[in-house]
């Protein structure tokens, strides 16, 4: 089903611009447009020298925000490439005053444009589209072409938490870190009725549970 474009969604966007970068789309070669360098200055945007995260796939922005009260010692960059669905995650974050969230609205494809090599120490991705049909591998985010790209924005010792409600995709995910060398430190198929500390619940994630679905965790490290 297409997405009805939100009403005065530039506006809107506008009245967040102090919380936004917007990806430049001129180059839709995403490999190309990736190596045309325009990084955010964090500690600028932040003020502060404090680590950063990364969440890819944002939302509605209910993870971050939660997680980002949870450890103001923290600058968390959110990253969704739609931006009729980042709009609620930013006006949430600037209705809620929360100065250490920023959102950058791209592709998972050019995230090396935006951030400097090893210098993120944690990335999320939370109930990324599994995209089951064997001809959209690719484009999964956990395939060996994104690892490599998560590779290199992480720290040593940089970790990636993974969610998801498909088995399919947790398994895909863990022979993709595998064979990445990624080391597994952590995994879970059962997180309601084996839950992590400190993991914050999303929107989804709730909505699943109430399904009875199982949701899966995974944490590797660099």
């Amino acid at each position: 089903m297409r997405m009805h474009k939100k009403s005065h969604l530039e506006e809107r966007l506008a009245a967040c611009a102090e919380l936004l970068t917007v990806a430049d789309l001129t180059d839709k070669n995403m490999l190309t447009a990736a190596e045309k360098k325009d990084y955010l200055r964090v500690e600028e945007i932040f003020g502060n020298t404090n680590p950063v995260r990364v969440e890819i796939g944002c939302g509605k922005g209910k993870f971050v925000c939660e997680t980002a009260k949870n450890h103001p010692e923290i600058n968390f960059i959110a990253v969704e490439k739609i931006s009729n669905v980042l709009i609620e995650a930013c006006e949430r974050a600037k209705e809620e005053g929360l100065k250490n969230v920023y959102f950058l609205n791209c592709a998972a494809e050019v995230l090396l444009k935006y951030f400097n090599p090893s210098s993120v120490e944690m990335i999320y991705l939370n109930f990324s589209n599994p995209l089951p049909k064997e001809g959209y591998k690719k484009q999964r985010l956990t395939h060996p072409r994104f690892l490599e790209i998560y590779r290199s924005l992480l720290r040593s010792g940089g970790r990636i938490i993974q969610k998801t409600d498909d088995r399919d995709f947790y398994l895909f995910s863990l022979e993709s870190y595998a064979s990445s060398g990624f080391k597994i430190i952590d995994k879970r198929e059962d997180l309601k009725n084996n839950p992590a500390k400190d993991d914050v619940e999303t929107e989804h994630e709730r909505l699943f549970k109430e399904r009875g679905k199982n949701i899966y965790r995974i944490v590797t490290e660099v």
